[in-house]
C-alpha cells in the first residue's frame, strides 16, 4: 500500500472525491460537501497494485486545528484497514503542519463515526462552524505533542 500527496485536479482523486460526494449525498438526502471547492485542502491518495482505491484530506481549521475533509475508500476496498492507515498518515499530515487537534464531521450513524471512535476521537461539541448539519456529529483528536 502506498500514500501518497496528490492534488484534487489528478483525475484518479477527482474521481474519488466525486464519488466520496454522491455517496454522501445520497446517505445525507442530497446534502453532501462540494469540498473540491477549499483550495487550503492537501489530498492524500491511497495506492493499491497501482490503482488509486481512497483519498482524504486535510484541511486548515484554525492555526492549531486541523479537518478532515473527506475520507472515501472504493466500496471494494472497505474493511480492509485501508481508511484507518488514511486516517494514520493524515493525522502525521496534520501533526508537521504543526496541528495539536484534529476534527472532523461524520454522520452519527454512519460506520465514519465508528472508524473515528476507533482511532480515538471523542465526540465533541458542534461549535457552530458554516456546514454544520443535523444527524451529524462532530469528532476530535488531540494529537500528541513534541517531547
Amino acid at each position: 500500500m502506498l500514500i501518497e500527496s496528490r492534488p484534487l485536479t489528478d483525475p484518479e482523486v477527482a474521481a474519488l472525491a466525486a464519488a466520496g460526494e454522491r455517496e454522501l449525498g445520497d446517505i445525507a438526502g442530497g446534502a453532501g460537501r462540494d469540498v473540491g471547492t477549499r483550495g487550503d485542502t492537501c489530498w492524500l491518495t491511497v495506492v493499491l497494485a497501482g490503482r488509486a482505491v481512497a483519498c482524504g484530506g486535510m484541511r486548515v481549521r484554525d492555526d492549531d486545528t486541523g479537518e478532515l475533509a473527506q475520507l472515501y475508500v472504493r466500496p471494494a476496498y472497505r474493511r480492509r484497514g485501508v481508511a484507518r492507515q488514511l486516517v494514520a498518515a493524515l493525522e502525521e499530515l496534520a501533526y508537521q503542519r504543526g496541528y495539536s487537534v484534529v476534527r472532523v464531521e461524520a454522520g452519527s450513524h454512519l460506520p465514519a463515526a465508528a472508524l473515528f471512535r476507533a482511532c480515538g476521537y471523542e465526540l465533541v461539541a458542534d461549535d457552530g462552524a458554516p456546514g454544520g448539519r443535523p444527524y451529524r456529529a462532530c469528532f476530535a483528536k488531540r494529537l500528541p505533542v513534541p517531547a
